[in-house]
C-alpha cells in the first residue's frame, strides 16, 4: 500500500505537469531515476529517500572509500552534490566554486566555475560562509552565490548563461540557500535576519533570469502576496493587513523573516512550501506583537506567488527559533483517512504534521523531551488560542525583560533542529531526524538599527541539558502520532542531512567527522567511517556503472562549528555557539573533502 501511494503521488504529479512547457516534465522524470540525484533534496517532496538498494542493512558494514575529492576550500561545507548521468556537480562555501566531475573518466574535472566576489560579504554572513547547494533545470546548473547573485551555468561547459542580483550585501542581505527549479522558474530565498533585512522569496525566469514575482515575509498585503479573503490560516481568512497589524509602526521594514531554508513543491497542487525565519531584533521587547509572518509555513502558488495558506508556529519569537527548516511531503493515512501531508521539524522543538492542501494542523508534538519553553500547542479548534504554543513564564525572555539573563531555556537558539534536513522513508513511514540536544541562557538588550550592521540584541551561552553531556540525538519519528520511535545519542549536535534508502539503511554524518549507517527500523549502528573533517553536509547516493555509491561533503563549520571555522574563542561569540562546542576542536579540524563510498568489487 505504501509503495502504491508513493507511485500514485508521483504519477499524478507527472501527469498534471505534462504540457506545462516547463522544466517540470524533465525534472519529475529525472527525479524518478534513482541512479541520479537531480535536486538538493533528491525530489520535489524533500524526502531525501532513494530507491537504490544495492547497499543494504546486510552488507553496509562492508562499505569502503571508493574515491575522494578535495574542494580546495575550508570552512563549513553544507549541502551535497548533484549527480546527472555521468556528471557530478560539487559546490563549496565562499567563494562558491562549482566543479563538474566526469564519473565515467577517472573523476576528471570537466570544468570549474569560480566567481569573483567581494570578500566584504563574509562579515555579513551570520553563521559561517556556507552554501546549501546547486539546482538543475533546462540544461543549467543554478548557484546562489554569497553576494546574492543567482547564476545559471551551462551544465556542459560551465559558461554563465545569465545572472540576477537577488539582494544587497551592504544591507546585510546574503545568499546561502539552494534554489528550487519549478516549471519555467527558479525560486530562491534570502539570508540576513541578523541584520534587519525585510526578507523574501523570489521567482526568476529559468530562460532569462528576469524577475517574475517576489513575496516578502512581512509588510503590506500586496508585498507579502496574500489575499485577505482567500489566503487562510488554520482554515480562516487572514483578513486585511494581517502582517502590518502585528508590528509597531514601520518596524516590519527591518523585520527579518528570512527564507534561507529548503523549499518543496507539490506539482499536483502547484504549491511551493517553505518557512520564514526569526523576526529582527532578537530583543522581543523592541518589537511588540505577533510579528507576522515571521516564523511561518507558507504554501504559495508556484505561478503567481500568491499564498494559499500560512501558519505561524512561534508568534512573537523570543528565542531565535527560525522556521526555515524543510517541509517534507508524504501521502499517509491518519485515523484511517488518506491525507496529503506536510511534516516540518521546527527549530522551536515542535514537529508539525499538516494537511498540505488545506493547511489544517493535525499533529504538533515535542521531538525532544527536554523542550521547556512551551507546554505544547493548543489543539482545540474552538479555542481562541487554537494553533498557538503555550509559552511558559520561566522561559520567557520578553517577560523577564531587557538586561535580564533567562537561564536554562531548551532548546537553544540553534533549535532542536537547524537547517540540516531530515529524511522520510515510504517503506517504514518514519522520518529520520538529525537533532540538537542543547539549552541556553539568553539575555536581551536594546539595540539600534544601522543598515549593514548586526541587529541582534541578545547575548547567549549554550550547553547540554542539565545532568547530561551529549549535545545531539539522531531519531526516528512517527509523524502520524507525534512519537519518537528510536533515538541514538551523539556527543555533538547532528548537523548533517540524513539519507534514507530502500536498502533499509539510513545515513548521516557527525560533527566529529563520522559517516554513520544505521538500521532504518531499529536505529542499530551498522557502519561508521571517519572522514577528514567534521560533517555538516547532506548524505547523497547515486548509481554509476551498475554500482551504488554514497557521497558526503566533510568540512566542519556552520553555526555549531563556527568557532573552528572562523577561529573564534570568546565563549559568547558565534551567537553563543563557540563556548557550547569548544570541545569540538579535540576531535576534528578544518577541511573540504568529498568522500565517496561503495561496496568492494
Amino acid at each position: 500500500m505504501r509503495k502504491v501511494l508513493l507511485a500514485t503521488y508521483l504519477g499524478s504529479a507527472a501527469a498534471l505537469a505534462v504540457g506545462s512547457a516547463s522544466a517540470n516534465d524533465e525534472l519529475i522524470k529525472m527525479s524518478q531515476n534513482p541512479k541520479d540525484w537531480v535536486m538538493p533534496a533528491g525530489d520535489y517532496a524533500n524526502t531525501r529517500y532513494s530507491k537504490l538498494n544495492q547497499i543494504n542493512a546486510q552488507n553496509v558494514g562492508k562499505l569502503q572509500v571508493a574515491w575522494t575529492f578535495s574542494t580546495g576550500v575550508l570552512r563549513g561545507h553544507e549541502g551535497g552534490p548533484l549527480i546527472i548521468g555521468n556528471v557530478m556537480y560539487v559546490h563549496t562555501p565562499f567563494p562558491n566554486k562549482v566543479y563538474a566531475i566526469d564519473l565515467s573518466n577517472e573523476n576528471k574535472i570537466i570544468w570549474k566555475y569560480e566567481p569573483k566576489q567581494d570578500p566584504n560579504v563574509i562579515p555579513v554572513m551570520c553563521c559561517d560562509t556556507v552554501n546549501r547547494g546547486l539546482s538543475y533545470g533546462d540544461g543549467k546548473i543554478i548557484l546562489h552565490q554569497a553576494d546574492t547573485n543567482l547564476v545559471a551555468l551551462d551544465a556542459k561547459t560551465g559558461q554563465v548563461a545569465w545572472s540576477a542580483t537577488n539582494g544587497n550585501p551592504a544591507k546585510g542581505e546574503t545568499g546561502t540557500s539552494a534554489a528550487l527549479v519549478v516549471k519555467d522558474k527558479v525560486l530562491v530565498g534570502i539570508s540576513g535576519g541578523e541584520f534587519g533585512v525585510q526578507c523574501h522569496v523570489t521567482a526568476y525566469d529559468l530562460k532569462s533570469g528576469k524577475q517574475v514575482w517576489r513575496a516578502f515575509s512581512e509588510g503590506p498585503d500586496d508585498q507579502i502576496k496574500v489575499d485577505p479573503a482567500k489566503t487562510t490560516s488554520l482554515g480562516k481568512p487572514v483578513g486585511a493587513d494581517s502582517s502590518l497589524k502585528t508590528w509597531q509602526g514601520d518596524q516590519w521594514k527591518i523585520g527579518g523573516g528570512c527564507t534561507w531554508g529548503w523549499m518543496s513543491y507539490d506539482p499536483a497542487l502547484n504549491l511551493v512550501y517553505y518557512g520564514s525565519g526569526n523576526p529582527s531584533t532578537w530583543n522581543p521587547k523592541q518589537r511588540p506583537g505577533d510579528n507576522k509572518w515571521s516564523m511561518t509555513i507558507f504554501a504559495r502558488d508556484a505561478d503567481t506567488g500568491m499564498a494559499k495558506w500560512v501558519y505561524q508556529m512561534t508568534p512573537h519569537d523570543e528565542w531565535d527559533y527560525d522556521g526555515v527548516n524543510e517541509m517534507i511531503l508524504s501521502d499517509q493515512q491518519i485515523n484511517g483517512q488518506a491525507r496529503k501531508l506536510l511534516t516540518h521539524f521546527d527549530r522551536n522543538g515542535l514537529a508539525y504534521t499538516m494537511d498540505r492542501e488545506s493547511g489544517e494542523l493535525l499533529v504538533a508534538e515535542k521531538y525532544d523531551p527536554k523542550v521547556n519553553w512551551t507546554s505544547g500547542v493548543d489543539m482545540d479548534k474552538n479555542s481562541a488560542t487554537y494553533g498557538r504554543p503555550k509559552v511558559l513564564d520561566a522561559a520567557s525572555t520578553d517577560k523577564a525583560g531587557e538586561d535580564h539573563n533567562v537561564k536554562g531555556i531548551c532548546p537553544a537558539a540553534l533549535g532542536t533542529k537547524d537547517e540540516q534536513p531530515a529524511a522520510y522513508s515510504p517503506e517504514t513511514q518514519l522520518f529520520y531526524v538529525p537533532t540538537n540536544h542543547v539549552c541556553m541562557d539568553y539575555e536581551p538588550f536594546k539595540v539600534s538599527y544601522t543598515a549593514g550592521q548586526p541587529y541582534v540584541g541578545a547575548t547567549l551561552s549554550m550547553y547540554p541539558p542539565q545532568g547530561e553531556s551529549h549535545m545531539g540525538n539522531f531519531i526516528a519519528w512517527d509523524g502520524k502520532t507525534g512519537k519518537i520511535v528510536w533515538s541514538n545519542k551523539e556527543q555533538f549536535s547532528v548537523w548533517s542531512g540524513a539519507l534514507a534508502t530502500a536498502g533499509g539503511v539510513v545515513f548521516y554524518g557527525t560533527l566529529e567527522g563520522y559517516l554513520k549507517a544505521v538500521d532504518a527500523k531499529t536505529g542499530k549502528e551498522l557502519y561508521k567511517f571517519k572522514t577528514p573533517s567534521g560533517i555538516i553536509g547532506n548524505v547523497t547516493t547515486y548509481e554509476n556503472g551498475g554500482k551504488q555509491y554514497v557521497a558526503v561533503l566533510s568540512g566542519v563549520g556552520g553555526w555549531a562549528g563556527i568557532g573552528l571555522a572562523a577561529g573564534l574563542t570568546d565563549p559568547t561569540a558565534g551567537l553563543g555557539a563557540v563556548g557550547g562546542y569548544a570541545a569540538l576542536s579535540n576531535y576534528t579540524a578544518l577541511g573540504g573533502t568529498l568522500t565517496v563510498f561503495s561496496l568492494p568489487n
